[in-house]
């Protein structure tokens, strides 16, 4: 007897959590289709150029065009035995091939950039949330005459951080 076992890819995770990967997948693929042709070109250009595929192609390209120019291929004669054209069109491909790479890499350090602002903000507000608690909890027990292990721990759970000043001391511990 067969049995068929089917798998939620969503089985033992919260719907919440479910709920956030469906958000960014679909944010993601919104963000790529805002790209502008160009910036599709050099991404669509970086993964090729990336690719093993490409590495083949040089190679048998390359291969070629230096085996023929060494007469090592009878019937075909030289073009470039001095290897002179070869170097201009590998130094101009390098030109172009590392300004589609710079170009692709650009938007994904905006990327980077929008989400390390999200994670901070959420950071932020987490904080924020649990500075709240905090408070919640010192009230209840004081009112509830309920002495915690670690009252000092709890009073300085409950102070607002000034996210600026964090940044700031970060900066001077640098230097």
């Amino acid at each position: 007897m067969h049995n068929d076992i089917t798998h939620d890819p969503g089985e033992g995770l919260s719907p919440t959590l479910e709920r956030n990967i469906q958000a960014l997948v679909e944010r993601r693929r919104r963000e790529q289709r805002a790209a502008k042709g160009q910036e599709k070109l050099a991404d669509a250009i970086t993964a090729f150029t990336g690719s093993m595929a490409f590495v083949y192609l040089h190679v048998a390209v390359f291969g070629f065009w230096i085996i023929a120019n060494l007469h090592w291929l009878p019937g075909i004669p030289a073009w470039d035995e001095s290897f002179v054209v070869l170097a201009m069109i590998a130094s101009v491909e390098a030109i172009f091939l590392s300004t589609f790479v710079l170009i692709s890499q650009n938007r994904m350090s905006a990327a980077a950039d929008k989400r390390a602002d999200l994670d901070l903000q959420i950071s932020l507000l987490a904080e924020h949330e649990l500075t709240k608690v905090a408070r919640l909890l010192t009230q209840m027990a004081e009112r509830l005459d309920v002495q915690p292990d670690s009252k000092r721990d709890l009073e300085e759970a409950s102070r607002d951080i000034a996210p600026e000043r964090v940044l700031d001391r970060i900066e001077e511990t640098r230097s």
